[in-house]
């Protein structure tokens, strides 16, 4: 088993760590992470940052590490991202649950005819996965959808007809 020196080795958190509630537990604004996230998260990308650079050039590129580092490298731009918006969420873990029963209803999408009909699936998914993140019964929505969408001509009557745009009250 390849064992690391002990002088690459990062401790940044001991304890595990609840992504899925708000810092400390407390429901706090856009403003206060932004503000949490510079003072603490800044710092330890900083030093991970520091640590990635420092390692990169003496690491062979072909072994694990090697790949790994130059993989972190070239997605370094994308993970320090969260820090310059409060909204945006550490994890994506919201989005790997949504599109989990896609997945494993993937390979009976395997044997779609055609592309269309592979794009009309994808569709439909998009619009449940959609419903449920807005609070609106997936079935309830498609009933009072394909009545609706046919009398839609521009771009605003499709607009009014998605999950977020819609009041709860206009379902049947």
């Amino acid at each position: 088993m390849f064992r690391f020196d002990e002088g690459l080795k990062v401790y940044l958190h001991h304890d595990p760590v609840d992504f899925r509630m708000d810092i400390n537990g407390l429901s706090i604004l856009v403003e206060q992470v932004m503000r949490l996230r510079a003072r603490y998260s800044a710092r330890v990308l900083a030093i991970i940052e520091h640590m990635l650079v420092a390692h990169l050039p003496s690491v062979v590129p072909s072994s694990l590490l090697g790949k790994a580092l130059q993989y972190m490298s070239g997605q370094w731009p994308k993970l320090v991202r969260y820090v310059e918006n409060g909204n945006w969420p550490i994890s994506n873990n919201l989005c790997e649950n949504a599109i989990r029963p896609f997945v494993g209803g993937r390979k009976g999408w395997l044997f779609s005819d055609t592309v269309a009909g592979a794009q009309a699936s994808a569709n439909l998914y998009s619009l449940v996965e959609t419903c449920k993140t807005n609070g609106v019964e997936p079935y309830c929505y498609l009933v009072w959808l394909f009545v609706r969408l046919p009398l839609a001509a521009t771009a605003d009557d499709y607009a009014a007809l998605l999950p977020w745009s819609m009041s709860v009250a206009t379902l049947p």
